[in-house]
Order: C-alpha cells, then sequence, then structure tokens
C-alpha cells in the first residue's frame, strides 16, 4: 500500500495542525501509547491528512463538516504492529490470503524474507509476491534473498542469487534490506563473496539483516556485527540476545508455531533491566493454525507482556524499534506527527485485544473483520508443477545397504520446538542387508530428492524424536532449498508418500499402509496455496491429526520436520547431497564405525 511522501505534504500537514486545513480523519479522546516516550497518555486525538498524522492532542480544531470521526473514548491508541522478520511462505499461503488473516490482529507491516520461494523460483518467486502485495491493505516490504542456496556447495536448490542480482534488486519498489545472512562463516572468515552482497546492500542504503546461529559472542560475533549485518533472529539464550544488543545489534525475539524462544530470550530484558530499544519482536514463521487460534504480533506482544515486559515496552518492540531496525522511523514506529497513519485501537491493553485497524488514514478493520479483504490472485501455470524428481520413487531408493548384523550411524536427533539438532550415534539392525529404522528407539529414516532440475541427486540417513508408528510423512516445504523430504517407518510408505506428494504438485502428505491420510496440496512453488486462511487451516489440522494417528504429538511437527535439509542450523542436518555437520559445514559418513 502506498503512502504521500512526507515532502510532497508538509505545508498541508501544518496547515491542518493549526486548523486551517480540516483532517480527513480524527480519533477522539483515546488513551495515546506514546512509545516515544514510554508512557500513557490520556483524552489524546490524532489527526489524520491524506494517511498521513498531522496533529496529536487536542483536534477539535481539525474538524470539518466531512471529517471522519473514531470516538476512541475507553480505548488505547497504539501504533499499527510490524513484524520485523516473517516467512510468509511458512503460513502457506499467498500474500493476499496472508494479509486478511494478520490485517485484523493490527499488523499493518511486514518485513518478509522471500527466500522460501526464492530457493524455488528465484528472483521471479520474490517479483511474483511483490507485485501481489501492490494490492492488499497490509504494507509489505522484502527484504532480497541473501542465501540462494542457503549452503552453496552442500545442497542444491532451484535457483542461485549472488551479489549482482542482489544489487538489481535493490532498485525495486518495497525492498528494504538483505534478507537474513545465513552464511555466517562466510562473514567472519571474510569470504568475498559474502562481503560483496553486504557492500551492494549498504550501497543501496539499506540494512542488512542477520541469522547467527552460534552461541559465540565473542570474536566471531564482533566479526559478524562489525561487517555491518544489523539484526538477527536466532537468539536462543537470553545471554544471546543481551550479547547482541551490546554491541549495538538489533535482537529479534521470536515467537512462531514451532519456534518459542521468548520465553527464554526475553530474560535479556525482563531480568537485566537493560534498554530495550534494540529488543524487536518477529514471528518468523507462523502456520495458519496459529493464525486463527491465537493471532499473529498481537499475541506475540500479549505474550512478552505475560512473561513481564511492560505493556508499552512490548508495543515499542514491534512499532518503534523495527522502524528504527529497517530505517523507516521518518514514516513510521509511533503516532506522531508527520508519521503514516498506521495506528491500531485496543480495548485491552495487557489482553492486547484489536478493536480496530487503521492503514494510511483507513479504517480497514474493526472487531476482528476485515472491511475489505484483499482479492484472490491467480499465480501463473511457470509457478506451479515444480516438483521436478525425474523418475517414479521405489523402495530401493531408501535402502542403505550394509553387510554386517547391525551398524553404528549418526542420527538426527530433533528437540521438541527448537530450531536446533543433536547429532548422536545410535546403534542400528540390518534387516536383509538394509539399515532399517527402529520404532522401539524411536528412529525414522529421513531422505531428500532434489526436486527442482531432475539431477537425481538424494541422500538417506535417520532421525530420532518424531514418535512414529507407522507410515510416512513427506513436503515440499523443506528449508531452504524445499527439496522432496520423506520421513517414514518403511520403505514402502515412504516412495508412496514421496509419489503421490509429487503428483500433486507438492505440499505435504501423511500416509500409512498404501493409503492417503492427509494431503495440503500447495501448487505453487509447492509452498504456497491461494485458498483462504480457514480452508488451509482445516487441512492443516488433518494433517496434524494424521502425524498424531501416525505416533507423533509434537508441537508443529511439519516445522521440526522441514528444518531437517537446513544446513545451516547446528548441529547435524540432511541434504540432498548427504549428512551435513552444520558446526563445521562438512559432509559426515552415516556409519559412525
Amino acid at each position: 500500500m502506498d503512502f504521500t511522501p512526507l515532502e510532497h505534504i508538509t505545508a498541508e500537514l501544518a496547515d491542518v495542525a493549526m486548523g486551517r486545513r480540516k483532517a480527513d480523519m480524527v480519533i477522539k479522546n483515546g488513551t495515546l501509547v506514546n512509545v516515544n516516550t514510554k508512557e500513557l497518555q490520556e483524552h489524546c486525538d490524532v489527526a489524520i491528512y491524506k494517511g498521513r498524522i498531522a496533529l496529536v492532542g487536542n483536534a477539535s480544531h481539525c474538524i470539518g463538516d466531512t471529517t471522519t470521526i473514531i470516538d476512541a473514548t475507553n480505548l488505547y491508541i497504539a501504533p499499527g504492529f510490524m513484524d520485523g522478520h516473517i516467512h510468509v511462505e511458512s503460513s502457506m499461503l499467498t500474500v493476499s490470503q496472508y494479509s486478511n488473516a494478520v490485517v485484523p490482529h493490527g499488523t499493518t507491516a511486514i518485513f518478509m524474507d522471500p527466500h522460501e520461494i526464492a530457493n524455488v523460483l528465484g528472483l521471479k518467486g520474490v517479483k511474483l509476491m511483490l507485485d501481489e502485495a501492490r494490492d492488499v491493505p497490509l504494507r509489505v516490504y522484502a527484504t532480497v534473498p541473501s542465501c540462494v542456496p542457503a549452503a552453496p556447495g552442500l545442497e542444491d536448490a532451484g535457483a542461485v542469487i549472488g551479489p549482482d542480482e542482489i544489487a538489481e534488486a535493490m532498485k525495486w519498489d518495497g525492498i528494504a534490506g538483505l534478507g537474513e545472512l545465513m552464511n555466517f562463516p562466510g562473514v567472519f572468515n571474510s569470504v568475498p563473496e559474502v562481503h560483496k552482497e553486504i557492500e551492494v546492500t549498504l550501497k543501496a542504503g539499506k540494512p542488512v539483516t542477520g541469522h547467527f546461529a552460534l552461541p559465540d559472542t565473542g570474536a566471531m560475533l564482533n566479526a559478524y556485527v562489525a561487517s555491518g549485518v544489523r539484526s538477527c533472529h536466532e537468539s536462543v539464550r537470553a545471554q544471546d540476545a543481551l550479547a547482541k544488543m551490546r554491541l549495538g545489534m538489533y535482537a529479534k525475539i521470536r515467537e512462531g508455531s514451532a519456534w518459542h524462544d521468548l520465553k527464554e530470550v526475553i530474560k535479556a530484558i525482563t531480568q537485566h533491566k537493560i534498554n530495550s530499544r534494540f529488543a524487536v519482536l518477529v514471528s518468523d514463521d507462523t502456520h495458519p493454525d496459529t493464525l486463527i487460534k491465537y493471532g499473529h504480533l498481537d499475541y506475540i506482544v500479549k505474550r512478552a507482556i505475560e512473561e513481564g515486559v511492560d505493556p508499552i515496552t512490548a508495543i515499542e518492540m514491534v512499532t518503534l524499534n523495527t522502524a528504527e531496525c529497517f530505517m523507516m522511523t521518518k514514516d513510521f514506529g509511533s503516532v506522531s506527527p508527520s508519521k503514516v497513519a498506521d495506528i491500531v485501537l485496543l480495548s485491552d491493553l495487557y489482553h492486547v485485544t484489536v478493536h480496530a485497524v487503521i492503514i494510511g488514514g483507513n479504517l480497514v478493520a474493526r472487531e476482528g473483520t476485515l472491511l475489505t479483504p484483499a482479492k484472490k490472485v491467480t499465480y501463473p501455470e511457470w509457478s506451479k508443477n515444480t516438483v521436478n524428481v525425474g523418475k517414479p520413487l521405489t523402495n530401493n531408493d531408501f535402502i542403505l545397504k550394509s553387510d554386517k548384523k547391525q551398524v553404528k550411524v549418526r542420527v538426527i536427533q530433533i528437540q521438541e520446538a527448537s530450531v536446533i539438532t543433536q547429532h548422536i550415534v545410535e546403534t542400528l539392525k540390518v534387516v536383509d542387508g538394509n539399515i532399517a529404522p527402529d520404532i522401539s528407539k524411536d528412529i525414522a529414516k529421513a531422505a531428500i530428492f532434489e526436486r527442482h532440475k531432475a539431477t537425481g541427486t538424494k541422500a538417506v540417513g535417520f532421525v530420532k524424536g518424531f514418535g512414529f508408528t507407522k507410515g510416512a510423512v513427506a513436503s515440499t516445504v523443506a528449508h531452504d532449498s524445499h527439496n522432496l523430504l520423506i520421513v517414514g517407518t518403511n520403505e514402502e510408505d515412504m516412495a508412496f508418500a514421496g509419489n503421490q506428494l509429487i503428483k500433486a504438485g507438492g505440499g505435504m502428505i501423511a500416509v500409512a499402509d498404501g493409503k492417503v491420510l492427509a494431503l495440503v496440496e500447495l501448487p505453487v512453488a509447492g509452498l504456497l496455496t491461494d485458498e483462504p486462511v480457514d480452508i488451509v487451516q482445516k487441512k492443516v489440522a488433518q494433517l496434524e491429526q494424521a502425524w498424531k494417528d501416525l505416533g507423533c504429538a509434537l508441537v508443529s511437527p511439519f516445522m521440526t520436520m522441514a528444518l531437517l535439509g537446513l544446513p545451516v542450523i547446528p548441529e547435524l542436518r540432511l541434504s540432498n547431497r548427504g549428512l551435513v555437520d552444520a558446526v563445521k559445514f562438512t559432509f559426515v559418513d552415516l556409519i559412525a564405525e
């Protein structure tokens, strides 16, 4: 959604503030949540003209015959909530459907990192999402994906994006910076290609967003910050966030569908009593079920308040701090004269109950209802049918041969509600020459097939912690290269699940005994659907029940599964090229003996 540049309207805003010109809208008699001074100001009016704020205070003299008046008595006037790090693709929704889902919850702007679709379709995919965003009420900014693929040499994606492509994309409308720089070793080891990406971003006058997933708070973190990386959302301990904020880096505190980091990380604020100006609350990855049951940033702000953050500070973490992080305080971040009129009216400050949402001076949602939903967008055919493995899968594709009776193998140990895995070694039996999964030890077989260019590359390994007792699951949502990922208890169901998903054009599936238990079709890039959030949520709920029927009781298990193939987060991962030690960034043998 566009807005009038401040430099084009300064005299008119001054006229409105002085009463010489009448406001388009006046919000009357609310309690202002002033994030500038961290105070509540009662009996406040806000005068709005051409989508910007002209006056905060007593606006009686700004009201004319055509002025729209919104009575905010007993309501709180807060800045619009801004998500400083979100992958829209993780919602499985297109931008328009995502907008429809989050705007009623007070979200007025997002800074999406579309590296999921970029790993499948390249910058053409990013452009698709940005073009769609022009006609939605939500303000949608994008960062240019920095790591496509995320780990060059360790995996294969559907595209490659380098410094030249990034430099060109920085000229596009709606680009807010460089996407999360997951190749943090490339930064602190001064790899020229990585620093060239930083260079072209800084030359464009835009911020570099980060992804520093190591517990180091010394030289490596300092090198990362010294290179110009402005923020990081990968803190999982309070001391991680504290160290980053002390160095002037924005610590983005994450609370998504699967990654519940806020409870621990927010202690950097609540226990250390530090200045909160470098703390930002973000969602990162949110499933439809979470959006419907809990909300979006309104829920995350409430969670921060529940953990002991005062409400004004919590709201500051999704408004002023976010705008400062992206160097956009000229236009956003507070309810102040000159700012764009993106405003949330709250009926309950502590429970963050959203009464109404105003974007660009227009009332867009009231009491949970979107007044003018974004239209459904049809994506082009070239963005679909992207699951190209090259041949039907068979049982033999999942066989791991051995002439021994039992072997010691490296196993990916998942952790519930965490992005981190553990690198463990387990002893498995060999059955008919095939290293077999072991249900009694909660060890399933995992496989990843390259699905973009039919190269035929694949890898098979083992994962522990899902609780499967039968069947198999498969997904083309497999961060970040989004190859075909399959986890199962037997080779027959694994091949069946993979083949059914290929026929569907991508998505997520659960099967058992040669039957489909649940299927979520995601035809756009194997990642997205243009169906509304409630329809998608029902399908996801069916999938979640199918996972439970297979024995899995984890929270948001598909998100945990989707990270099995991401070789930039410790400790052990599986890519289409092999088993990866994600601490040393090297391949390791499956056999540990």
